[in-house]
């Protein structure tokens, strides 16, 4: 169970923190698919494979998620970072025409940076977001993986009606 939601929330956490592939997770995708992971990847015994057991699998990525997506995204600022200032300083060295509204909100942002108050709140809203969403996936993914709790219409056990009296 530990190594499954280990996998689950190293696949949240870099999928969520890297600069294009983030955009992704603004339907919270990369959290709900990790929670999903999780529960594919527990190979429990069959007496055991229920669907809160799947709902465990996907909470204990969400939270591995969030504290993976602070550490791949410090190293992804501290990378990233000297780019981006330099970009922003390009950009309003060459735009002679942008209005000054625009160009001051460009000078707040290259200042800001990356504060360690980001990385904070960005730690504690990954956590909650993680820790719903990420029970959510695991859940659906104990459901559609896990063929002894899905319904009989996406391939659980099925029972037969019972005949009747002769």
């Amino acid at each position: 169970m530990i190594q499954a939601a280990l996998l689950g929330g190293i696949f949240i956490g870099v999928l969520s923190a890297l600069p294009v592939v983030n955009f992704a997770n603004c339907c919270c995708l990369w959290i709900v698919a990790g929670g999903m992971l999780a529960a594919y990847l527990d190979h429990a015994p069959a007496p055991l494979r229920t669907l809160p057991r799947g709902a465990i699998d996907g909470l204990l990525a969400g939270a591995i998620g969030a504290t993976v997506w602070l550490i791949a995204s410090m190293a992804v600022d501290t990378v990233m970072g000297p780019l981006q200032e330099r970009f922003l300083a390009n950009m309003l060295e060459n735009a002679a025409d942008m209005p000054p509204e625009a160009r001051a909100w460009l000078e707040s942002v290259s200042r800001s940076g990356a504060g360690p108050f980001r990385y904070v709140l960005g730690f504690m809203f990954q956590m909650f977001v993680g820790l719903v969403f990420g029970a959510l996936g695991g859940l659906l993914g104990a459901l559609f993986f896990w063929r002894d709790n899905a319904p009989p219409a996406l391939g659980g056990p099925q029972t037969p009606p019972p005949l009747p009296p002769e």
